[in-house]
Formats: structure tokens, C-alpha cells, sequence
């Protein structure tokens, strides 16, 4: 018969030790949703704070030049001009503790041959830009690898449909547009009824310069398809070949802005070599044509479980969920139509 010591050195069965381990399991297993939780919201603050300071950066500069910076430059008479293509975003990066490298863009000449301390300006990734759930928060690179340009995921509003008419400005409600100069004063509706900026997600497969667009804004996102038609695809299997929203420096819609065509989040179908992609739509680039009209379809996109991030002209940051009601968004977009606007609760 085992004496007493031995008796106390008897260790756990088999059968004990699956138990602790599923007992292990279980908790784990409840504790993980929780944790995941914790890192999404901790990384929704971090981003609702990255847009605050862009909408503090954007009233800066309203305040030191008199108007708010447009979303881009061109000078219809001469498409070959390439100076002022810099986006807002540049131009407000030194409200944004950047004026080491704002001190080196020269805005009446190109974005390609800037640079900072050895690098050029446009492969800079620009830290205020990136929503910490962006999932490709990685450089752009060419044919040999080479960095070329860094995307972004803050846009701002540029209107609902219409964008650009490079023949003059005609109904443009944007909170920016290119070669814009709006004030405080220019938004009938109220700041604090009105988008600012909101999220995108960096390399968004598109399709530009169909030159297909009417003033009438597409109903569903099965109306972008035959707009589409006959445009340049930047699009593909390799996700370097999906270029939406992959250039922080460039000004032009499809990168450096948003439109309210559609409610967030909303998937917009096209297929191509037996491919569905989820698109944006730009029917003219701003800058390349001087008597083509631009119209955009440009969702606001993120990777937070079923909303984005918006911040809207006074100053505040609201969330909008994916089910937001059409007219309220567009009404949002534009500046000066006079809607009625109820926001709901955050």
C-alpha cells in the first residue's frame, strides 16, 4: 500500500489535464471577442482623432488665407500646365506638424520632382493620412519595385456627382473643389451641416475617363457599369494595380477626395475578365481636358465593421453607419442647397 509521501507526490492524470486545457480554451475563446473589440475601438479613436486634426488644420488655413484650399488646380487653357495638381492635403501639412516637408513643395510647379531630406515628397507616408485599420498601408512601387507614391485613406467632400466643368465653375457644392476658394460664408447649409472629409480605402480598384456623365446623378451602383464603358481600367489581380486613392500629393478626385453619389460602404459591382471588382467611377480626370466635364462616383469607404468616419465643417467628427439614409448623405455633401438636415445620434 503507497505511503503518505508518496501519496503527495501523486501528479495529474491525463483526463485532469484535458480539462484544465479545455477550460484554458473556453476562456480564451471568450476573451478574445472581447479583446478584438477593445483594439478596434481603441483604433477608431486613433482615427476620429486623425480627423479632427485634419478639420483643425482646414480652419488654419482658412484662417491665414482667407478660404479654404482647393482640391486641386489645373488652368483649362493650358492642359499641359501641371503646376498647382497638389492636393489639400499637401497644402494643409503644416498645420499637421509637417513644415519641414511643407517647406519644400513649391505649389505652382509639379509634385514629381519634390523632395525632403533625399526622399521625394510624394513616397512619404504621410502619418495623419493613415487610418490604423488600413490594411494596405504600404508604398506604391513601379514595374522594378521602385517606391513611387503612398496612398491615403482621408478625403475630402468634393460633392455628390458632379465635380469639375473645366469651362467654369457651374453648381459645384463640394465642401472643395478644383480651383476653389470657398469661406465660411459660401456654406449656406451651416458647417455643422455639411462633410468635410471622410475615409476611403487606399488602392481602390477604378475606372476613369470614359467621358460618360450627365448632370442626372446614377440611382444604383448598376448604373456605373455602362458609364464605365469604354474608360481606362486601373484595376487588377496584383493589388499595385488598383491605383484609387494610392496618391496622397495628387489632388484629383479619385485620390484625394470622396463623393456622395452613393451611401457609405455601398458596393458598386463591374466586372472584367472575369473579375467583379468593387469600383470607383471617374468620368473625366480634372486637368485633362479642357471642355470635358468631371463626374465622379467615388464611395467613402473604410474597414471598420459597417460605418466610416466622417468629419463635417465646424469641427466635429461623427461616425455614419452603412445604412445612413441616401438623401441625408448627399444632402451632407453639398454646402449651400438649402436641405433640411437631422443627424443621427452618434
Amino acid at each position: 500500500m503507497p505511503n503518505a509521501a508518496s501519496q503527495s507526490r501523486r501528479g495529474f492524470t491525463l483526463v485532469e489535464l484535458l480539462v484544465v486545457v479545455a477550460i484554458i480554451g473556453v476562456l480564451i475563446a471568450l476573451l478574445l471577442p472581447a479583446v478584438q473589440m477593445a483594439r478596434e475601438s481603441g483604433r477608431q479613436i486613433q482615427c476620429r482623432n486623425n480627423l479632427h486634426q485634419l478639420a483643425l488644420a482646414m480652419h488654419s488655413y482658412q484662417t491665414v488665407v482667407g478660404a479654404y484650399p482647393p482640391s486641386f488646380c489645373t488652368n483649362p487653357k493650358n492642359t499641359a500646365d501641371k503646376g498647382g495638381m497638389w492636393s489639400a492635403q499637401a497644402r494643409l501639412l503644416s498645420y499637421l506638424e509637417q513644415g519641414a516637408v511643407f517647406a519644400q513643395i513649391n505649389f505652382n510647379t509639379d509634385y514629381e520632382s519634390a523632395t525632403t531630406a533625399g526622399a521625394p515628397v510624394k513616397t512619404i507616408r504621410p502619418a495623419r493620412y493613415i487610418c490604423p485599420d488600413e490594411l494596405n498601408d504600404t508604398q506604391r512601387v513601379d514595374a522594378n519595385g521602385a517606391s513611387i507614391y503612398y496612398p491615403l485613406n482621408y478625403v475630402f467632400n468634393v460633392g455628390v456627382w458632379f465635380v469639375f466643368d473645366p469651362r467654369g465653375q457651374t453648381n459645384l457644392d463640394g465642401a472643395i473643389s478644383p480651383n476653389s476658394r470657398t469661406r465660411p460664408a459660401d456654406f449656406r447649409d451651416g458647417l455643422s451641416n455639411t462633410l468635410m472629409a471622410s475615409e476611403a480605402k487606399a488602392y481602390t480598384p477604378y475606372v476613369r475617363n470614359s467621358g460618360h456623365g450627365t448632370t442626372t446623378i446614377p440611382a444604383t451602383p448598376a448604373d456605373i457599369p455602362p458609364l464605365a464603358s469604354g474608360g481606362q481600367p486601373k484595376l487588377g489581380a496584383d493589388l499595385q494595380q488598383n491605383t484609387g486613392h494610392t496618391e496622397w500629393v495628387d489632388g484629383r478626385a479619385q485620390h484625394a477626395g470622396f463623393t456622395a453619389t452613393f451611401t457609405p460602404n455601398t458596393r458598386v459591382p463591374y466586372e472584367t475578365g472575369g473579375q467583379i471588382y468593387d469600383i470607383d467611377y471617374t468620368s473625366q480626370q480634372e486637368g485633362k481636358s479642357a471642355t470635358v466635364k468631371t463626374f465622379a462616383a467615388i464611395t467613402a469607404r473604410s474597414y471598420h465593421p459597417g460605418l466610416v468616419n466622417s468629419a463635417l465643417m465646424d469641427g466635429s467628427v461623427r461616425s455614419f453607419t452603412d445604412n445612413v439614409e441616401l438623401s441625408l448623405w448627399r444632402a451632407l455633401a453639398t454646402r449651400s442647397r438649402g436641405e433640411t438636415v437631422s443627424l443621427p445620434v452618434d
